[in-house]
């Protein structure tokens, strides 16, 4: 439900702001006031195409119990806000949203009819209005219509794979031989994990070994002084052991690096460089030598799964085919309840055609490939028309029909905004749409410009839009201001006093 309305700058309106009930929500006013521009900025508002954008518009409505988002936060209390500067941009609790998105989200909740809408019914809309009514009526329809969808989501992921392996079938040759050269790279190297740092050690040792032959030759030379110093020890009676042993692991550690170098000058240079070079290769392709040898094992993997894609294919084949029949078993099933249930909503629907001044509506159907929805594909006709040869108007009345006909008693539908869809239209026409909103009223908050009296008088509030000038305001109408302006809509800017009185019938 909408609480309230601001806005600021749009066209001849410079500043308003509006708060509404739930019911019936009416907008009176000369031509020319600015009634569709206000009910186009509300639109606006949902991402709906608009006649003008305010530079600031805000709406703020209880969320739908429906309505969840993965990425925004919303309140209980939604705030939709759109700014005009260089471009027109939407913001939903004050995070920015695009248009399409914030359309998306909403359009489940608010509804839009205007007389100038001489769009056709889809199928899918008449699909899942039957489908709606079928579901209140028939447990048994809903829980094999589900499984239909639940089957039908199963069947074309096995024929999604199914085209991966026909797929991969043609080009299975390149794969295999691409696969089978990755594998064999590998091998050919076969990396040890941590030989790349050994290596580098090496790498470094031997481009130091000329450094170290030079350094151990003069350092030598200390040992022909270790036994001189010893005998200093001795004549000053001092403990010379802590040198001794220091003596004792100099001699170790140059021991040790002489060996140490005699095995790199034993060592094929070129060899450990190639070795580091291919490894630094495997490094630069595939990160690490983990990754490397973890590649390895997966294309393996892959190679035999290869082997038995044949397997596969004749598997998925022979199930697809199993499946399609049941399939499209369940979905004549399906079609069938449709039928059914759309010859007793047809007769739901003539009483409010009838009320409305229209000729009978009937469901046509004609089968098409099994898709999610089923087999069917639906059309109406109206009388002897189809939807697409309707004119606006009875469009219109048609689709108030079909939705006073679905109504859930007692269970919020969200928002419908009505475009004078009481436009020239005789008065029994006019009564029998104003008694049709009525009925939508108690399950929608309903938003309608009207140019007749009857409309006017059964709404729950009642707003006149003027326009003095350049401004244009909105004021909300007492009781007594409700019943001047459905005479002045009778009779003109000087209604006569059985016009006032008409008005005044028309609120009792």
């Amino acid at each position: 439900m909408l609480k309230r309305l601001y806005l600021r700058d749009l066209v001849t309106f410079k500043e308003l702001e509006l708060h509404f009930e739930q019911g019936l929500v009416v907008f009176t006013g000369p031509s020319g006031a600015g009634k569709s521009v206000l009910i186009s900025s509300i639109l606006s508002s949902f991402g709906y195409p608009t006649q003008g954008a305010a530079a600031l518009c805000e709406v703020q409505l209880e969320k739908p119990h429906s309505l969840e988002s993965e990425l925004y936060m919303l309140e209980d209390e939604v705030t939709l806000k759109t700014l005009k500067k260089e471009k027109l941009r939407y913001f939903i609790d004050g995070q920015k949203i695009s248009k399409k998105l914030l359309k998306e989200m909403f359009s489940p909740y608010v509804q839009y009819l205007s007389v100038r809408d001489k769009s056709s019914f889809s199928s899918e809309t008449l699909i899942k209005m039957i489908d709606d009514y079928l579901f209140s009526q028939n447990k048994s329809y809903k829980k094999r219509y589900k499984s239909y969808k639940k089957r039908y989501a199963n069947y074309m992921a096995k024929v999604k794979e199914l085209e991966k392996i026909r797929e991969d079938e043609s080009q299975l040759a390149t794969l295999i031989e691409f696969a089978t050269y990755e594998v064999e790279k590998i091998e050919k190297i076969n990396p040890k994990l941590g030989e790349d740092i050994a290596l580098m050690q090496v790498k470094q040792q031997l481009s130091r070994i000329d450094k170290i032959r030079a350094s151990l030759s003069v350092a030598t030379e200390i040992f022909k002084a270790e036994s001189a110093v010893e005998e200093v020890y001795r004549l000053l009676e001092k403990d010379a052991s802590a040198f001794s042993d220091a003596m004792n692991q100099v001699r170790a550690d140059f021991e040790e690096t002489e060996h140490l170098a005699s095995e790199l000058e034993e060592m094929d240079v070129e060899e450990i460089l190639d070795r580091l070079s291919d490894i630094t290769t495997l490094q630069q392709r595939y990160g690490s030598i983990e990754e490397a040898l973890a590649y390895k094992e997966a294309k393996k993997r892959e190679l035999a799964s290869y082997e038995t894609i044949a397997q596969d294919k004749s598997a998925l084949e022979n199930f697809l085919n199993l499946e399609a029949g049941e399939l499209f078993v369940l979905s004549g099933q399906i079609s069938r309840e449709r039928k059914r249930g759309a010859k007793v909503l047809e007769e739901v629907i003539k009483a409010y055609l009838e009320a409305l001044k229209m000729p009978p509506l009937h469901f046509t159907f004609s089968p098409t490939q099994l898709n999610v929805l089923g087999s069917d594909t639906i059309d109406i006709l109206v009388g002897d028309s189809n939807a697409s040869t309707l004119s606006g108007g009875e469009f219109n009345r048609v689709r108030l029909a079909l939705m006073a006909s679905t109504i859930q008693e007692g269970e919020s539908q969200g928002v419908l905004i009505l475009d004078e869809i009481d436009a020239n239209v005789s008065g029994d026409e006019s009564i029998a749409i104003a008694k049709m909103i009525e009925r939508l009223s108690s399950v929608y908050q309903v938003f309608a410009i009207s140019h007749q009296p009857h409309l006017s008088a059964q709404a729950t509030q009642h707003f006149v839009v003027t326009k003095d000038s350049q401004k244009s305001e909105v004021i909300a109408l007492s009781n007594e201001g409700r019943i001047d302006e459905i005479a002045r809509m009778i009779a003109g800017e000087n209604p006569t006093d059985e016009a006032i009185e008409f008005a005044k019938k028309l609120r009792m």
